[in-house]
């Protein structure tokens, strides 16, 4: 690498200097590097409610009840054998499509809290349990019934849990196989990567009724499709198929719908697993310096990835790796 010049070099050392303390942090509290200040170690969240068996009893499921309904408004599905490490949110409100309620925010909210703790997760995929939706927004019907003085706190609430989810350190992929409208699409803007299948619906819609959207949704699709045409599809409220969604770059895959409707969830699942081989201390910096870096000046952005390549020269994984690579197989990575 040629040597920077002594201006720029001081501007790498300093702007290095903030990001190693501060851009570490979003590694998450169950992670905590060789040179980085992220405080005492801590364990996985425990949920010791919840826990059902999955369809055919050959897996387990985290759910968290809804407050006076039978169904789990989320179901968490921690994946096994050769899945081991993806986690899947299934939103799963069929009589309301999915809409954000203030319950489904709550138990969202708790799950992304235990899993940015967890260090045994290595991808989450958001997707739909309900056929032909993902997720329709905000319930308007609880929305309806709130005081004017209730609206913006709970529009804070849900722009809160987006953001948690964007802040998950780990990859994130939101599965559209179905309608993802106002906040549902503000909730896969969130994530990393997404896909959908081509009989999706996405839109940001909330200018049809006289609102903007309130999710992250005017600041995360202009940076993921350009200020341009972000604006047009906002103020239209227009609505993409898969397709036309895949041209504009909103989405990085689209499939055909199968007929069990989980093309887009299939798809996911497939590259949550091309990322599980991969160290996963090197996935979460790559991370953490890629969303940083996107956000600053170039000069800025190569301190910051400077900073992130740090992180991993002292770990096992990176020895592991270069044994590895010698020895002719396949690496076994700890996260350490």
């Amino acid at each position: 690498m040629a040597a920077a010049a002594p201006g720029a070099l001081g501007a790498l050392q300093a702007c290095r200097a903030r990001w190693v303390a501060a851009g570490c942090a979003p590694l998450g509290p169950g992670w905590r590097l060789p040179g980085s200040l992220t405080g005492p170690r801590l364990g996985s969240a425990t949920w010791a409610r919840g826990w059902a068996p999955a369809a055919g009893g050959a897996t387990l499921r985290r759910g968290y009840s809804s407050e006076g309904k039978t169904e789990d408004e989320l179901r968490v599905r921690y994946l096994e054998e050769e899945n081991r490490g993806i986690v899947v949110l299934g939103i799963n409100r069929a009589h309301a499509k999915n809409a954000f309620s203030k319950n489904l925010v709550k138990t969202l909210s708790k799950a992304v809290d235990a899993l940015k703790s967890d260090k045994k997760v290595r991808t989450v995929i958001v997707r739909s349990e309900v056929p032909g939706i993902f997720c329709a927004g905000a319930d308007l019907k609880e929305r309806a019934r709130m005081n004017p003085s209730e609206v913006g706190p709970f529009v804070s609430k849900i722009r809160a849990v987006i953001n948690e989810v964007a802040n998950l350190p780990v990859p994130t992929i939101a599965a559209i196989d179905g309608l993802a409208l106002g906040g549902g699409l503000e909730l896969a803007l969130a994530c990393d990567i997404r896909v959908a299948a081509s009989s999706a619906k996405m839109g940001l819609v909330e200018t049809k009724l006289a609102i903007i959207p309130g999710g992250g949704g005017t600041q995360r699709l202009p940076r993921a499709i350009g200020m341009s045409l972000a604006k047009e599809l906002i103020f239209s409220a227009r609505v993409l198929d898969g397709q036309e969604a895949k041209a504009v770059g909103l989405t990085s895959h689209v499939l055909e719908q199968n007929p069990e409707g989980d093309a887009a969830y299939r798809k996911a699942l497939e590259l949550a697993r091309e990322f599980l081989p991969q160290g996963p201390v090197a996935v979460r910096v790559a991370k953490l310096a890629i969303n940083q870096g996107m956000e600053v000046d170039l000069i800025t952005g190569l301190a910051i990835e400077e900073a992130c390549y740090a992180q991993t020269i002292p770990t096992k994984d990176r020895l592991e790796g270069l044994l590895a690579f010698k020895e002719k197989r396949s690496p076994r990575y700890r996260g350490e």
